[in-house]
């Protein structure tokens, strides 16, 4: 007989507020770990992070921005030099099409100059609704959330979300929270990336153990 998964157990509204406090305090100027300089370099290293580490991407990017300084030398890039560039990179054929395919359409449809509102970020290559709002979190403190693998483990660990997909998990945290999201993103990003791990979460001394809802699954 086959065992139905134990429904995740909700946090109160109480919790949230307490939950929201602490992630604040934890980490009150949390910024992203991709370096950049400009938004065009923000939006190619978001891009790239894609099912990749900041890490790489930091490491592949400084070649890439000095060959290609804006979105017009990109335009006109041979797409197999991109993939020189970003070979390293997780799915580096089909990123270096968007880089690409993204480049060309800023240099056509926006004379040169990247869009700064969501609705015409997600019209670009290789930009979902997830990289528009990192892009505008990061670059203009944009009162959103973005959802990576991260952000949706931390959310369901801590019954702040029960859905199934990021879309979703997004516009419950975005609903609970409300405000300061720009900075509560980036705050289960870190969280999410070097204590509550995937795979081996380090609960001891964590300062959301009262929180968790998923703690009895990590004993020894």
């Amino acid at each position: 007989m086959i065992k139905k998964a134990k429904k995740i157990k909700m946090a109160t509204k109480k919790e949230i507020l307490e939950i929201k406090d602490i992630f604040l305090e934890k980490y009150p100027d949390s910024v992203t770990e991709l370096q950049y300089d400009n938004l065009y370099q923000l939006l190619i290293s978001v891009m790239l992070s894609a099912q990749c580490t900041d890490k790489r991407v930091n490491v592949i990017t400084p070649a890439l921005f000095k060959e290609y300084p804006s979105v017009k030398e990109l335009a006109v890039a041979d797409i197999n030099d991109i993939k020189k560039y970003i070979n390293s990179c997780s799915f580096f054929n089909n990123k270096a099409k968007n880089l690409l395919k993204m480049a060309q359409l800023v240099v056509k449809e926006y004379n040169n100059e990247i869009p700064l509102e969501q609705k015409e970020l997600i019209k670009l290559a290789g930009v979902g609704q997830k990289t528009a709002n990192v892009v505008m979190i990061e670059y203009m403190g944009a009162n959103l959330m973005a959802v990576d693998t991260h952000v949706f483990r931390v959310a369901h660990r801590l019954g702040l979300s029960d859905a199934k997909t990021a879309t979703t998990t997004e516009e419950q945290l975005s609903k609970k929270f409300k405000t300061e999201l720009h900075l509560l993103h980036q705050a289960m990003v870190l969280f999410g990336r070097y204590q509550c791990k995937a795979l081996s979460p380090i609960c001891e001394d964590c300062f959301l153990a009262d929180y968790c809802k998923s703690k009895e699954r990590f004993k020894v």
